[in-house]
């Protein structure tokens, strides 16, 4: 089986988003009003302390080697939303995560000897005008003192830089992860755990997860 190369991933990439967006916007627009603002979340010791050379949205391959990482792929998408459930446009979302073994793209991160150099630990995404994002990554793992998680941070010119966290709904350890039990308010913690759901017909045993990020209307100062 062909491998698909790096300029057919990012443009099947582009295209996924632009679906993903069409879709996405109906039952927004009628719900605004329900919508419960994103909790921000502390970025965390591990952001990347030397940037890859490679940032796009594939974090399953770093440039144009042929080796994936090791991890189950997972397909993460959302929108990027005002309090009001308009989306933000040109909004830059970065992501950052443990690799297999919990090991961060980091100097500082535990077992660095272990990591894997094939998984790119972090990515950039530029959102449309559906405010929407696409990435390719693993199922992020628990590691000791933390329950499994995807660190977000959102960049625009109307906001303040917005840091948060996204988990997986149901986990086991989330009930003991004492960043994600610091959010008091139920709603809002209910809104970062999303479901990792498995996608039909998959051969490799992809999954599939949403997560939108609703910012504040807080101007940056």
């Amino acid at each position: 089986m062909l491998t698909p190369t790096r300029r057919q991933f990012l443009a099947r990439s582009s295209l996924a988003a632009g679906a993903f967006a069409l879709a996405s916007t109906l039952p927004r627009w009628g719900l605004a009003e329900e919508l419960v603002r994103t909790p921000r979340q502390t970025e965390g010791p591990f952001y990347p302390d030397h940037l890859p050379l490679d940032t796009d949205n594939d974090l399953i391959i770093v440039n144009d080697h042929l080796t994936a990482a090791v991890g189950q792929i997972t397909h993460l998408s959302g929108r990027i939303l005002d309090s009001n459930g308009n989306p933000i446009r040109n909004a830059l979302v970065e992501i950052w995560q443990a690799d297999a073994n919990g090991v961060y793209l980091h100097s500082q991160s535990m077992n660095g000897d272990r990591r894997d150099s094939n998984f790119q630990g972090f990515g950039r995404f530029l959102t449309g005008s559906g405010g929407e994002y696409y990435f390719r990554t693993i199922k992020p793992v628990p590691y000791p003192g933390r329950t499994s998680h995807i660190h977000f941070a959102v960049k625009c010119p109307e906001h303040d830089r917005f840091t948060t966290q996204c988990y997986i709904k149901g986990f086991e350890q989330n009930a003991r992860d004492m960043v994600l039990r610091g959010i008091r308010d139920e709603r809002q913690r209910a809104s970062v755990e999303v479901d990792f759901a498995p996608i039909p017909q998959s051969k490799i045993n992809e999954l599939s997860a949403k997560f939108d990020v609703v910012m504040g209307q807080t101007p940056a100062a």
